[in-house]
């Protein structure tokens, strides 16, 4: 194999990108040509960027991008507060191949990659640490988050039945008051380009209301972000936007990102003068329904272990961080 390094991602190109990132086993929204593009314009546009390239006589085998975050320290690019899952972007079934020519290129660079948000199943955490220490390279596994993912039953009547009394009690109850305080509140989704776009306002006003940390959250350059990814993403079917509406205005929303069967919960936000109707609960209770009818196969609520997220259900799948020295 044959392992190159690359300065900028226009070096790879879109078409050659995209066309390996459905090849792999990890074909999440983080580790798109369209989420990385934009990562690394508004995010790490002063930085250094690496974009290891892991080629054969077929063609592309797997691609490492990778930014300087600190001198000598190169992350995945995609961040670490703003990306749920990072990975080496390989052919499915090539990881290990590729992750061993890549070690070997670099075990006398004297470079640190950290790299995180890693999926706890990935060859990464599993099989990397024994080929780094094949080249003389030193790896440190650790957890660094969890993920709540709940696998959806075939109904909505046998998700409720699989619940925990006290849950399915909870949510029913939660339900019913906003119903009947709000009879008007009404969920409605924008899946299409031009439906996001006519919304998206209304979301990041929501978002910032929501608490203090949320307004420190989505500074310009995040709104700049968000801008850039959600549209393009919805053409692709891999992003909507959610809200429960109602006559004063939209209570609550959400982003959700879609791929291979999985709805995941990116950002939410609420206005602060319903709270006590617990309206994104609420929105949530139709969303896990509305994926459950379109036939998804997992909810995710990605990084974070929030008590709300439990009251559906989930169980805790843990991502990583991998460095290597």
């Amino acid at each position: 194999m044959k392992v190159d390094v690359l300065d900028r991602l226009d070096a790879v190109g879109e078409a050659a990108w995209s066309a390996l990132h459905a090849r792999t086993k990890l074909r999440s929204p983080f580790l798109t040509w369209i989420w990385q593009r934009q990562w690394a314009e508004v995010f790490a546009s002063d930085h250094r960027v690496e974009i290891w390239r892991v080629s054969d006589a077929d063609g592309l085998v797997a691609l490492l991008p990778l930014y300087e975050a600190d001198s000598g320290v190169f992350r995945i690019l995609g961040g670490v507060e703003i990306s749920d899952y990072l990975d080496l972007i390989a052919v499915a079934g090539r990881e290990e191949k590729a992750w061993a020519a890549l070690l070997e290129a670099r075990a006398a660079a004297g470079t640190v990659w950290d790299l995180h948000a890693v999926p706890g199943a990935s060859p990464t955490v599993t099989s990397l640490p024994a080929l780094a220490a094949a080249v003389g390279l030193e790896t440190k596994v650790a957890v660094e988050e969890r993920c709540p993912v709940l696998v959806l039953p075939p109904s909505w009547e046998a998700y409720l039945a699989s619940l925990p009394s006290k849950h399915r009690h909870e949510l029913t109850r939660k339900v019913r008051r906003l119903e009947r305080e709000a009879p008007d509140a009404t969920p409605a989704c924008a899946a299409t380009p031009d439906a996001i776009t006519a919304r998206l306002d209304e979301f990041l006003v929501l978002h910032r209301s929501s608490r203090a940390g949320k307004a420190r959250f989505m500074d310009a350059r995040m709104e700049t972000f968000f801008r850039r990814v959600v549209t393009p993403l919805a053409e692709r079917g891999m992003a909507r936007l959610w809200f429960l509406d109602a006559t004063g205005g939209p209570m609550a929303a959400f982003i959700t990102l879609e791929w291979d069967g999985i709805v995941g919960l990116y950002n939410s936000g609420f206005h602060p003068d319903r709270a006590q109707l617990a309206p994104g609960l609420v929105l949530l209770v139709h969303l896990v329904r509305d994926a459950i009818q379109r036939g998804m196969q997992r909810f995710d609520f990605l990084r974070g272990e929030e008590r709300y997220k439990y009251e559906f259900g989930p169980s805790p799948e843990e991502v990583f961080t991998v460095r290597i020295a």
